[in-house]
C-alpha cells in the first residue's frame, strides 16, 4: 500500500506541473515563442548538467565493474526492443514524424523522475548500485542512439534530395546531453574531483530539465487542445510497447541468464524489471519537437504513459514475486 500510495504522489507532482504549463498557457504567460527557448535551453544546457551530476553522484570506478555482469540484460533488452519497435513501425506503416517517437517510447524510460524514487520505496537504497544498471543503459540508449532515431525522422526534410558528401554535423552526432554523459564518464574515471562551486552550479541548472520539460507538456496540450488528447492505433501500440513488451523482454532475458548460469541476485532482477516498466521520457515532445516531429503525438503518450503507471505498478508488484 505504502509503495503504491508513493506511486500516485509521484504521478500526481507531475500531473500538477504539467497543469501549471497549461493554466500559465491558457492565461497568456508564454508567448509563442517560450516553448522552442525551453526546448533549447534543456536540451543544450539543463539536460547535460543533470547527466553529469546524477553520473558523478551515482557512479564511481569500483561500481562501473561490479555491475558489469548485470549491464548486459538491459542492454540485450533494449537492443532487441529497438529491433521488435522498428518492425512494427515498418509492417504497421507508422507515418514520418513519428517513427522515432515511437520506438523512443517503446525503449527509452523516465528513470530518474519516476524510476529511481519508485524503486527506492520499493527496495531501498540498497538497491541503487542495482539501479545504476539500467540508469546507463537508458542513457546512453537515449542519447546515443534514440535521439538519432527522432532526428532523422524529421518529415521536413527531403531524404532523395540528401547527398553522400554532406558535411557531418557534428551537433547530431554528439548531441550536448550524450556529450555530457562522455564529460562525466571521463571525469569519473580520472577521479578528478568537482569544485564545491561548479557541482552546485550544475545540479542547481540541471534540476530544471523535469519541471521544464512538463511545463512544456502542459504548453503542448494547451496549443493542441485536450480535445485532441485519445487513445489511436499508434499511442495504444506504445503504451503496450513501455508497459507490457520492454518488461516481459527483460524477464525473458533474466530467466534465461539464470538457466545458463549467471548470478544475478533476487534484488538486481527486480530492480531491472521495475525500471523497464517505468513511463516514458518526460522531454520526449521537446526532441520531437527539436526534429519538427508530431508533437502532439508525443505529448500523448507521455501523458499517457504518466497516469496510467498508477495502473501498472499493483499489476509490476504482483509480477515482482515470480522474479
Amino acid at each position: 500500500m505504502a509503495v503504491f500510495l508513493t506511486s500516485v504522489s509521484s504521478v500526481l507532482v507531475i500531473v500538477l506541473i504539467m497543469a501549471l504549463g497549461y493554466i500559465l498557457r491558457a492565461n497568456g504567460w508564454f508567448a509563442d515563442s517560450f516553448a522552442g527557448n525551453i526546448s533549447n535551453l534543456i536540451t543544450k544546457i539543463a539536460l547535460p548538467a543533470s547527466i553529469f551530476t546524477a553520473v558523478m553522484k551515482f557512479l564511481t570506478r569500483d561500481k562501473l565493474v561490479s555491475l558489469s555482469q548485470g549491464i548486459l540484460f538491459p542492454a540485450l533488452g533494449v537492443i532487441i526492443g529497438y529491433l521488435i519497435a522498428w518492425l512494427v513501425v515498418k509492417v504497421l506503416k507508422i507515418k514520418p514524424g513519428r517513427r522515432g517517437i515511437f520506438m523512443n517510447a517503446i525503449v527509452n524510460a523516465n528513470t530518474i523522475f519516476i524510476g529511481m524514487p519508485l524503486n527506492n520505496a520499493l527496495f531501498g537504497e540498497k538497491a541503487m548500485s542495482y539501479f545504476l544498471i539500467y540508469y546507463i543503459i537508458n542513457t546512453v540508449s537515449t542519447w546515443a542512439f534514440g535521439i538519432f532515431l527522432i532526428s532523422n525522422d524529421d518529415p521536413t526534410v527531403d531524404k532523395s534530395k540528401q547527398t553522400n558528401k554532406q558535411k557531418i554535423n557534428w551537433k547530431k552526432v554528439l548531441p550536448m546531453p550524450l556529450v555530457g554523459f562522455i564529460v562525466a564518464i571521463i571525469w569519473m574515471l580520472l577521479g578528478i574531483p568537482v569544485p564545491t562551486f561548479l557541482g552546485n552550479t550544475l545540479n542547481y541548472v540541471g534540476a530544471l530539465v523535469t519541471p521544464l520539460s512538463l511545463i512544456y507538456i502542459g504548453i503542448v496540450l494547451r496549443d493542441a487542445g485536450l480535445n485532441n488528447f485519445k487513445f489511436e492505433r499508434d499511442s495504444i501500440l506504445a503504451l503496450l510497447g513501455r508497459f507490457v513488451l520492454s518488461p516481459v523482454i527483460l524477464i525473458l532475458l533474466i530467466k534465461f541468464g539464470l538457466h545458463t548460469g549467471f548470478d544475478l541476485p533476487a534484488l538486481m532482477r527486480q530492480t531491472l524489471v521495475v525500471q523497464s516498466a517505468t513511463p516514458m521520457l518526460a522531454v520526449l515532445p521537446i526532441l520531437a519537437d527539436e526534429a519538427h516531429g508530431d508533437v502532439e503525438y508525443a505529448t500523448n503518450v507521455v501523458v499517457m504513459s504518466t497516469v496510467l503507471f498508477i495502473i501498472v505498478v499493483p499489476v509490476l508488484m504482483a509480477i515482482l514475486q515470480f522474479i
